[in-house]
């Protein structure tokens, strides 16, 4: 009787520290409990999902299993957190000899832990800091008027050069800046910034959905991204300092996806379409695919995998708007306005490309999990037929154009690593190429 009393004050206690500790410190603990190879400390602090699932024994002897394919161990770096479907996950980067693998752990509300899990980690390469150079290039504040609304933004124009041909960056999806600023990361500004250094002017601008922020600003893709480039063409066509039948549209992401909307609408007002990680499959595809990628590394608890079913079931609801197999109850995903989603499943952005008579350009990231190679190979058995249709992919770049090896990951994004060089030398010799 004794002993049972002492062995239930000892899981009192036990139970009181973990309720104490922060989730850092219990990450930490996971770590040295790993690294120790300490497989019941580790068993005892994580959640019944991962009991069930993963035998004491794995945890006994992982480190020397990574020790002999990566050489020894050597340090961890800073601990960080990232957050997915609500999950706050703690990680932090192992040096070994030979590789670099992040520790990531998370936890449950009342302490115990629901992911445990060693991924290679995806370097961001440092290039140098994105510069403006005054001596080539100067920027003037402009406006963009588009209906009743106004948006501010910015011309940049390369000097020596009279009635250089001009690029429009247009966004994309949510509430972005002229520099479509994700972290210490600017790349708009990276390329307006490159591209005026080789004799091409830029005009960015602040999205509409960023100056506004109202759900009647943008209630689906005409009023959130294709009207206001639209504005923006007409703008330049009467600007004295830029070439104003040489004007082309670059698009990122939701913004190249509409950017073949933008050419049908624009006309002969527009020279051309450059086209970056746009998605060529419907939206909601993309959102279901992004979230199964994450859980791929995470091993996500039970809600995150009802999340994941419950999206799946959201995105079968889209495609059911407008028939009655739509289910109001189970709702729309991103908890935006039905007629976002209406006009989403109307809009074939492959069907309205190949019409296009005018020169596209398409480039992506091989690494970019937000809008795939699946898309990219999409575009190009569609549109390889066209003499007037270029495309180029990049090994090293992910969605937002940062060069990284491996897996891209969301982390990546909050640090600052600017748009390589070639991407811009790339669409300025394309631009060039259409004289």
């Amino acid at each position: 009787m004794f002993r049972i009393n002492i062995l239930f004050i000892l899981w009192v206690v036990f139970a009181w520290n973990i309720q104490a500790q922060t989730n850092e410190q219990r990450a930490k603990d996971m770590l040295r409990f790993t690294i120790e190879g300490q497989r019941d400390s580790i068993y005892t602090r994580s959640n019944q999902q991962i009991r069930d699932n993963v035998s004491p024994a794995v945890f006994s002897n992982t480190f020397q299993m990574l020790e002999s394919q990566f050489g020894k161990y050597q340090s961890n770096g800073e601990w960080n957190t990232d957050s997915t479907s609500g999950t706050t996950i703690y990680y932090t980067d192992l040096q070994f000899e030979k590789f670099l693998l992040r520790f990531m752990a998370a936890f449950d509300e009342d302490g115990l832990a629901n992911t445990i899990q060693l991924i290679p980690v995806s370097p961001v390469k440092s290039n140098e800091p994105s510069t403006q150079n005054t001596d080539v290039m100067e920027e003037k504040e402009i406006e963009i008027i588009s209906g009743k609304y106004k948006l501010p933004g910015i011309l940049s124009l390369p000097k020596g050069i009279t009635h250089p041909p001009v690029v429009i960056l247009v966004h994309g999806s949510g509430a972005n800046d002229r520099d479509e600023t994700l972290g210490p990361n600017k790349p708009f500004r990276d390329l307006a910034w490159g591209l005026s250094k080789l004799g091409i002017a830029v005009v960015r601008y602040d999205k509409r959905a960023y100056v506004y922020r109202t759900s009647e600003a943008s209630p689906d893709f005409d009023e959130e991204t294709v009207n206001d480039a639209l504005s923006a063409i007409k703008m330049l066509k009467t600007n004295p300092e830029v070439n104003g039948e040489r004007i082309y549209v670059a698009g990122h992401s939701l913004g190249a996806s509409m950017a073949p909307r933008i050419a049908e609408f624009a006309g002969d007002d527009l020279a051309g379409i450059i086209m970056i990680s746009g998605n060529a499959r419907p939206l909601e595809d993309l959102i279901v695919e992004q979230m199964e990628y994450l859980s791929t590394f995470m091993n996500v608890n039970q809600v995150s995998e009802k999340q994941i079913e419950d999206l799946k079931k959201q995105a079968a609801n889209v495609k059911a708007i407008g028939a009655t197999a739509f289910d109001e109850s189970i709702g729309v995903p991103l908890n935006v306005p039905l007629r976002y989603w209406e006009f989403s499943n109307k809009y074939k952005q492959v069907e309205t490309a190949k019409k296009l008579k005018l020169p596209v350009l398409i480039l992506q990231g091989e690494r970019d999990y937000q809008v795939t190679m699946d898309d990219f190979r999409i575009w190009h058995t569609a549109l390889s037929a066209n003499p007037n249709v270029s495309f180029k992919s990049y090994p090293k770049l992910n969605h937002i154009l940062q060069e990284g090896e491996g897996k891209s990951i969301p982390s990546e994004y909050e640090k600052a690593s600017p748009v390589p060089d070639y991407v811009m030398k790339d669409i300025a010799n394309w631009i060039e190429r259409q004289n």
